[in-house]
This record gives C-alpha cells, sequence and structure tokens, in this order.
C-alpha cells in the first residue's frame, strides 16, 4: 500500500473545507480532482474515508488518515526548517489547534503569538467548548486543544495547566428583580440566562448548587465572550463571567454576586499528538509557561 503525501492533503483539506468543491478552490484544482485523489485513496486503502454529506465527515478510517496528515504537514515542516534553514520564511505549515473562547479571549492568545513567532507557522485555531475539544484531536482533526477532560487519548500526552475562575453574577436591578430573596429553584427557573450557545450547561451546573435540581429557564444566546460579560453587565440576565472581567465590575457595584458559593473553577488542559516535533514542542512550552503565570495566579486570586 502506498499512501500519497497529496492525497492525504486533500482528504484533510475537504474535511477542513465541508465539501469538495471548497476544497477544490482552497487546493486551486478542480472538483473532480479532487474527488480522483479520495477515490485513489479509498481504492489503495480498501475502505471508503469520508461520508459524501454536506459537511463531508470522515470515517473511522478517514479519521486515522486525518492524524497521518497532521503528523505528516508539521514533521516535513519541522524537517526542512532544520536541513533548509535559509527557506524559513517562505513555506508555512499549517497546524490545527482547538481552543476554548473563553480562553482565547483571556490568556491563550499571547502563548500561541510567541509560539507562531518563534515558528514560523500558520495557525488555524478551531473554536470548540472546553468539554468537547479533546473529540478534534481525537478524530485527527487538531494536533492540540485546551481542553476540560483529563481523560487521555491514544498517541497523545495531556498535561495539567491549571483552572479558569468564573463567578455568578448579574446586575444589582436584575438580583432585585429575580432574586430578591435569594437563588430559589423558582426564581432560577423563570430568570433569564445567558449562554454562549447550546453546548454551554455552566449557568446550569453551579444553578443546581441552589436549586438541588434540574432549571430550564429562558436562555440569550451570545456567541462571543466579550459580547457575553457585556449582556450581562447590561442586564439581559445572569450568566458565569471569568473572574479576570468580573472583578473591576464587582468592585464598581456594576454586578454582583448571584448567590452564596457563586465561583465555579474549570480545570483546563493541553492536550497534543506524541510527535517528537519541534512545532509541538515549541507550542507546548509557550502555553504550559504562560498558563503556569495566568491560570495559577488566577486560580489563588479569590475564594468564594
Amino acid at each position: 500500500m502506498d499512501l500519497d503525501p497529496a492525497a492525504l492533503d486533500t482528504l484533510a483539506c475537504v474535511v477542513r473545507e465541508g465539501t469538495f468543491d471548497r476544497a477544490a478552490a482552497r487546493l486551486r484544482v478542480t472538483p473532480s480532482a479532487v474527488s480522483q485523489r479520495i477515490r485513489a485513496l479509498e481504492q489503495s486503502l480498501g475502505r471508503v474515508v469520508v461520508t459524501r454529506s454536506k459537511p463531508v465527515v470522515p470515517t473511522p478510517a478517514g479519521e486515522v488518515l486525518l492524524r497521518l496528515a497532521g503528523h505528516w504537514e508539521v514533521l516535513v515542516g519541522d524537517a526542512l526548517a532544520e536541513l533548509v534553514p535559509e527557506a524559513s520564511g517562505t513555506a508555512y505549515p499549517r497546524v490545527s489547534v482547538v481552543v476554548n473562547a473563553d480562553s482565547l479571549a483571556t490568556w491563550l492568545l499571547p502563548a500561541l503569538a510567541r509560539a507562531q513567532e518563534e515558528l514560523g507557522v500558520v495557525l488555524d485555531l478551531v473554536r470548540e467548548d472546553e468539554e468537547y475539544a479533546s473529540e478534534r484531536v481525537r478524530a485527527g482533526t487538531a494536533l492540540a486543544a485546551v481542553t476540560a477532560d483529563p481523560t487521555p487519548v491514544p498517541g497523545c500526552r495531556i498535561t495539567a495547566l491549571g483552572s479558569m475562575r468564573y463567578v455568578a453574577a448579574c446586575t444589582p436591578a436584575f438580583h432585585e428583580r429575580w432574586f430578591a430573596d435569594g437563588p430559589r429553584a423558582g426564581a432560577l427557573d423563570t430568570a433569564p440566562i445567558v449562554r454562549f450557545d447550546d453546548k454551554d450547561r455552566m449557568q446550569h451546573r453551579v444553578a443546581r448548587r441552589w436549586a438541588r435540581r434540574e432549571i430550564d429557564p429562558p436562555a440569550h444566546v451570545v456567541g462571543s465572550s466579550h459580547g457575553f460579560a457585556e449582556a450581562v453587565r447590561l442586564g439581559m440576565g445572569w450568566g458565569m463571567i471569568p473572574l479576570e472581567w468580573a472583578e473591576p465590575w464587582l468592585a464598581d457595584g456594576e454586578i454582583v454576586e448571584l448567590g452564596p458559593r457563586s465561583d465555579v473553577d474549570v480545570p483546563l488542559h493541553w492536550l497534543s499528538a506524541r510527535l517528537s516535533s519541534r512545532t509541538l514542542e515549541v507550542l507546548t512550552r509557550c502555553v504550559t509557561e504562560t498558563a503556569a503565570t495566568a491560570l495559577h495566579q488566577r486560580r489563588g486570586a479569590r475564594r468564594g
């Protein structure tokens, strides 16, 4: 069996772009050429590698090849940087990293910028909820991730980074209207919340502390970290805000804590492919060094 690197690259592009047509435009070839490469890969392997749906979804065999494609690109980039250093800056290997929105908006981006400057790679930052980020690495569509899931993934290393601390908060007027008697179950069922997206269950988890059961309140969906926090500050609903942003608003009286035990710590981990790769080594070093300062200080900054 001979796996063509160009076919692997095409497979990765098809899955990343979602359709054969968009992959063809990205690769600057015809859709027919993309289809032929995927068909040749499947014939060589003797297995189907993608479902022809919209978006295209890799099969289990395709996921194995996606991991290989990602590893191949990074290892080739590392080898060329070592063998032809004068060519550095003319070729930019693509490295996919899964990140959660709040980490990207608070502490993570400076770490990634340091790594990018040192490596000269193109970072493809894929936003995903921290509870689901590991699945992207497991499926082969990313080489590394910031994840809240400590479960080991075959072929990967996982390193504890520290915790992000959130606080359940709302405006004083919102609190007076809905929670004058405290965060009771009935009020938690009716008071609007702010959610990042349909996967965001953090508000529901902290509400169980007070309601001692599941709640089902009306929810505003605001798919932006800064927009989410601003929606809470403007009184649209209550929500879990990163402590870094909440502290000055709490100090100024713009927002108040919903009730006792309003803090939640979300432990984060760095998950990366187990490769002997300078690219992954630099990424891991930059992320863990930044987290050691940002997350650990933030975790110990306040006790509820």
